[in-house]
């Protein structure tokens, strides 16, 4: 008797510790499942918000091309314990999406297969500041690729990357172009959905928000060493999610706007505690290795992964920490 329940003892802890470590092995995918907005905010299956944290690849041209490969998207999510890739297609300069769609194409649907493949969420980003100049290519891109995923609830579509100087009608009515595409294949994922200034007039938006579609988001950007990037912009996105307007930041770096500047750790905590406060999912910029602050690497970085400690960046060993930190909560 004392043989038959030692053996049930032992079987039920066995199973117990596996089911648990199962539980903590399940991607953020798996955890979080298909994503949503409700009452201005985005949430998952469960209704709650997710709060994702990750990286944003760089333009997938110039230096940052070298890193869309699976192999960079599997390291960052073993070792840096990413749950959100933004994959950032460069649409105008030379070698992008306006002068060779097919290899961008190919870029950004390697990356994000491998994305898909690890259950990570990835952000597809139409990385160009001038989008309604390009409606018809961007048209073009997302309705073939809104067909591919379709279905696939790790995808999430962000139109237009930091509109400059536009006013929030021409913003708005880019959206409304692309929307119906996007939705034509994919009616459930997020549609993340640009604002004026560099992402940075919110509160303008919430004051006249898209309308007619579920599922929208909208993109807010910070520099967190920046000295325009304090407490007035801040006070910007504290006004639109009181007005409910659902945000994403699909873009934040440790120092100044131009990607260089100094790294202030204070300035950057202070943005830190303000994203975990307002559970924002969130993106840093970016993963390239440009002698610039807000790279993540050092210059000859592998572009396959595997980066040691000496081939970070301050900003990525930095980012390295935070992530692996609040991502394993």
């Amino acid at each position: 008797m004392k043989q038959v329940i030692l053996f049930f003892i032992v079987f039920y802890s066995v199973a117990g510790f596996a089911q648990g470590h199962q539980l903590k092995e399940r991607t953020p995918v798996e955890r979080h499942g298909q994503l949503s907005v409700r009452n201005g905010k985005i949430v998952d299956a469960d209704g709650k918000a997710p709060q994702l944290r990750g990286i944003s690849l760089s333009w997938s041209i110039w230096e940052g091309k070298k890193y869309y490969t699976p192999e960079v998207v599997r390291w960052l999510v073993a070792d840096f314990k990413v749950s959100l890739l933004r994959v950032a297609m460069g649409v105008e300069p030379d070698g992008g999406y306006l002068q060779q769609p097919e290899a961008q194409e190919r870029l950004v649907v390697a990356v994000t297969d491998e994305a898909i493949k690890q259950g990570i969420y990835v952000l597809l980003d139409w990385h160009d500041h001038h989008a309604s100049k390009n409606a018809a290519m961007a048209k073009r891109f997302f309705e073939k690729i809104s067909r591919r995923y379709a279905g696939k609830s790790n995808v999430i579509y962000e139109i237009w990357n930091e509109p400059e100087r536009e006013e929030w009608k021409v913003v708005k009515d880019y959206a409304l172009e692309l929307i119906p595409v996007i939705r034509k294949n994919d009616r459930h994922n997020l549609i993340v959905v640009g604002s004026p200034h560099w992402d940075q007039d919110v509160d303008v938006v919430a004051k006249d928000p898209v309308t007619g579609y579920d599922e929208i988001a909208y993109s807010f950007h910070f520099y967190a060493s920046d000295p325009h990037h304090q407490e007035k912009l801040m006070a910007k996105a504290d006004v639109a999610l009181k007005a409910g307007l659902p945000l994403i930041v699909t873009e934040w770096g440790v120092g100044e706007a131009d990607g260089n500047g100094i790294f202030d750790r204070e300035k950057v905590k202070t943005w830190f505690d303000w994203l975990e406060a307002n559970r924002l999912s969130s993106v840093n910029w970016n993963l390239t290795d440009k002698n610039e602050t807000t790279a993540l690497l050092l210059p000859g970085a592998n572009p396959e992964g595997r980066w040691p400690p000496d081939k970070l960046s301050p900003a990525g060993f930095y980012i390295r920490e935070q992530l692996r930190e609040y991502n394993d909560k």
